[in-house]
């Protein structure tokens, strides 16, 4: 049975490690960071890094699936079958962002090249399948690309927000796109 103290001394290396890749995808692509700098920031050594993870690539999944099972968590504490709590759901979903705001801006920005916007839709989708198109008269086929386009738009619409230094409250910026899903381009104004 490990200690306490082990414990923690293990959660801290862990975190030191997160960190530090974090800081570096922000000015850098996951390609060009290497163990031997995460190692280097976290003051860590390389056989400590390779205990948990493979490589920075590992460690960078790790994050990802990490927030995604965050924000499914986060989530699921809510009910949102009913079609009027959709704007519900989006403000959910973005004080979620917004409480994550320097890790998910990261994550998202174009230059990181990451898998977490993958994530992030093949979440969204799941959620907007279940949730939204189920009720509705549409056949599979065109559910499927009504989802693809909502939910892209959307995530880049939440991208903008989070670069923009969130400069509406996820209240504002639900009512944005729901109206965007619900009434379209012209419904908005």
């Amino acid at each position: 049975m490990t200690s306490p103290k082990m414990d923690r001394r293990k959660k801290y290396t862990i975190m030191v490690l997160k960190d530090s890749l974090m800081k570096l995808l922000k000015d850098k692509q996951i390609s060009y960071i290497t163990v031997k700098e995460i190692c280097s920031l976290a003051d860590i050594n390389r056989s400590t890094f390779y205990s948990h993870y493979t490589d920075q690539y590992d460690l960078l999944d790790t994050i990802e699936d990490e927030i995604i099972q965050d924000m499914q968590g986060y989530m699921s504490q809510y009910n949102f079958e009913k079609e009027d709590q959709a704007l519900q759901m989006i403000e959910k979903l973005l004080e979620y962002f917004a409480s994550k705001h320097e890790v998910c801006t990261t994550l998202l920005n174009e230059k990181t090249n990451t898998t977490f916007e993958t994530k992030v839709i093949n979440f969204a989708h799941q959620v907007f399948m279940t949730s939204w198109l189920a009720d509705t008269a549409y056949d599979e086929n065109l559910s499927e690309y009504l989802s693809t386009f909502i939910i892209s738009g959307s995530i880049h619409a939440i991208k903008k927000w989070l670069n923009n230094g969130m400069d509406h409250n996820p209240r504002e910026m639900a009512e944005i796109i729901n109206g965007v899903i619900n009434r379209g381009l012209l419904g908005v104004r």
